[in-house]
């Protein structure tokens, strides 16, 4: 049996070598998760165990040591870091705790979400930028002001009145999920690194010696607090923040303050529900006492301050094993390997499968069967394996960690496995000829945005397809009630249900038809796109790889995907057989590009009661607007109805004008 001496010599080993990994290597071997539970256990022996407790424990440090690579900075006053509560019973015990030192029945509280980045001070001499350093382990950072220099939103003056003669300001580095998923993209593209999380990405970008690399990067930064400061400042923690706000720098659009423990306990819920449609990732919620005077007579302990604490959000990252893989074909022929795990919870749910993209990204993992792994799950991202966890942590055997091996053969109809070229995913060979890829094309075709074709759901498509009734997308429209009502679950009602959805889906629109084909990468916008351009069938199947980039959204790896379509001769006959089954779509009129919305990007999002959203957007485009399916710097207004999420908030984030549904009845009723 372990003793209290061995098990805390064990866990400050693992402690240390943890946090080296993640503040200095920017490379976490383990979830955040279990270096709490491991920090927390530690914590627990040393209180019941006084005596065997050191002063270099991890529980004494916030960080670790700054990088030999950049020059120390020593902080004038120490960036702790804080303390955390994993329940509202915990929270209750601080709210308790800091009410009674006070002798208050209430406090007020600002609260800020937490977000998961990295923890940097900047400071101002004169309102001007002189100087940035990392948290490191507190008391010293390293110093990074040329990489911090080159993040957009951190302001190299200062502006307004009254800015104190200096100014340390500390906040928070990171980067937006959107653009660390294209980052990552690109990275599995081209063969550069994959980081595991936004937070690993921020840190690695950060710590470039060459600040240039840091400049490519899509760092973003929020502040916090403040550290040393000569000069006056707001006598509220909320109005400190509103005054560097005034000065330029970024704050949470989220801070807010409430009264009470009740009310801390709201706002956790309410950000809790709203988590997954945040422009970047949080892992909790900061509660500091507001007044500033209060939180003097509340101190410090040894690594925290007394007055505030961080109440966590269950973790988006957390171990278990890797028990096998399978590989699924996807529409396209893609041959997708997917880990079979243990199951596990996280981020709210129970997980037991995870995306591992392709062979390159098992190779790069160095995944093998009966690893440990830490799986990472953010909002409604597909669960991921993102590292594994080191060998000195594994408690499975060598000999039973067995070799992925990656199929030579489509597991779905035995075809050839091809890569091409510059290419890192495999793909079967057979086309629609495969049963895996006919399914998927089957799923699109009929799907809601393509030509939604009600009842035909994913049991009823097995079915068809393996039973031989259905070979190729035409085959759909010669389905007939007799064929229909000999399978499982289908009677006479569902059987004539099918068939007329089926019949009416011959209806469309010419932008439906070309997303309901399945082409590489062409998804909504750019089917619209290339209807509006090309106007009809021939034209588009007539253009050139040249004439086809010409038209908004498609750029040359799009064209080439058309280009590959419409020239294989499968293809053409589908097209033709497809047209001969009676499917037709309205003529589409030239359009002079002039209207009272010309040179406007909207973007409608959510459910509107009124009309559905394509017919909304085609009301804006008969304006002269353009519509997209995605919020940017570009877009000109947004259009939300209940149910809006993410899109909402990025446009509020980005400040574009966002209206509900009777402001765009009234423009659509001043300008038509």
């Amino acid at each position: 049996m372990t003793s209290p001496e061995q098990e805390m010599s064990q866990l400050r080993e693992h402690l240390v070598r943890w946090s080296k990994a993640y503040f200095e290597q920017d490379s976490p071997e383990v979830p955040d998760v279990d270096y709490d539970a491991a920090m927390r256990r530690l914590l627990a022996l040393e209180t019941a165990h006084p005596h065997l407790a050191t002063p270099d424990s991890p529980t004494q440090r916030v960080g670790s040591a700054p990088l030999t690579t950049f020059q120390t900075v020593t902080h004038r006053i120490p960036m702790l870091s804080l303390d955390n509560a994993f329940s509202d019973e915990e929270l209750a015990d601080f709210d308790r705790r800091v009410t009674e030192r006070l002798q208050l029945e209430v406090v007020e509280y600002c609260c800020e979400p937490k977000l998961d980045g990295v923890a940097v001070s900047i400071a101002y001499q004169d309102g001007e930028l002189v100087q940035a350093a990392t948290r490191g382990d507190g008391a010293s950072g390293e110093d990074v002001t040329e990489n911090v220099r080159t993040i957009d939103n951190v302001p190299l003056q200062l502006v307004g009145d009254a800015i104190p003669e200096y100014l340390e300001v500390r906040g928070e580095i990171v980067i937006p999920r959107l653009a660390f998923e294209k980052m990552n993209t690109r990275a599995r593209e081209t063969g550069d690194k994959v980081f595991a999380n936004p937070r690993n990405a921020a840190a690695g970008s950060l710590r470039q010696l060459d600040s240039r690399v840091a400049a490519k990067r899509p760092l973003s930064f929020t502040a916090y607090s403040v550290g040393a400061v000569e000069g006056r400042l707001p006598g509220l923690h909320s109005e400190v923040l509103r005054a560097l706000a005034a000065w330029g720098l970024p704050i949470s659009q989220y801070m807010e303050t409430v009264s009470g423990i009740a009310a801390c306990e709201t706002y956790f819920s309410r950000l809790a529900a709203e988590r997954d449609a945040l422009p970047v990732d949080i892992d909790g919620i900061v509660f500091k006492v507001n007044d500033l005077a209060l939180q003097e007579r509340l101190g410090f302990v040894s690594r925290a301050p007394r007055w505030a604490i961080a109440r966590k959000f269950p973790a988006q990252e957390v171990s278990t094993r890797l028990v096998g893989v399978d590989f699924q074909v996807g529409r396209t022929g893609a041959i997708t390997p997917v880990a079979r795990l243990e199951p596990v919870f996280v981020a709210g749910v129970t997980v037991g499968n995870a995306t591992l993209h392709n062979a390159d990204e098992i190779q790069r993992l160095g995944l093998r069967l009966g690893d440990r792994v830490v799986i990472r799950r953010a909002g409604d991202v597909i669960p991921q394996i993102v590292s594994v966890v080191p060998e000195s942590d594994r408690t499975s055997a060598p000999h039973q960690r067995e070799q992925i091996v990656f199929p030579s053969e489509c597991p779905a109809c035995g075809s050839r496995i091809e890569r091409e070229a510059g290419e890192a995913v495999m793909r079967c060979s057979a086309g629609l000829a495969c049963s895996a890829q006919l399914k998927a094309a089957i799923r699109h075709f009929a799907s809601r945005k393509a030509l939604d074709i009600e009842g035909l759901g994913d049991r009823l498509i097995e079915q068809l397809v393996d039973q031989g009734l259905v070979r190729s997308l035409n085959d759909l429209f010669q389905l007939d009630r007799a064929q229909l009502q000999g399978l499982d679950r289908m009677g006479a009602k569902s059987s004539d249900n099918v068939v007329a959805s089926v019949l009416r889906a011959r209806s469309t629109t010419f932008p439906r038809f070309i997303y309901s084909l399945g082409i590489r990468e062409v998804g909504e916008a750019t089917a619209r796109a290339l209807a509006l351009h090309f106007l009809n069938l021939d034209a588009l199947l007539a253009a050139s790889k040249e004439e086809l980039e010409g038209v908004d959204d498609v750029g040359p790896i799009v064209a080439e995907h058309i280009e590959a379509y419409k020239t294989n001769p499968r293809n053409r006959n589908l097209l033709a057989s497809l047209l001969e089954s009676g499917i037709t779509w309205p003529a589409i009129e030239a359009d002079s590009g002039e209207g009272p919305l010309t040179g406007m990007i909207w973007v409608v999002t959510g459910k509107l009661v009124t009309m559905s959203r394509d017919e909304a957007e085609a009301r804006l485009r008969s304006l002269g607007a353009k519509t997209a399916s995605s919020v940017s710097a570009k877009t000109s207004k947004v259009v939300a109805g209940p149910g809006a999420g993410s899109k909402k908030k990025k446009a509020e984030v980005l400040g574009i004008p966002v209206i509900d549904e009777d402001e765009l009845l009234k423009v659509l009723g001043d300008l038509s």
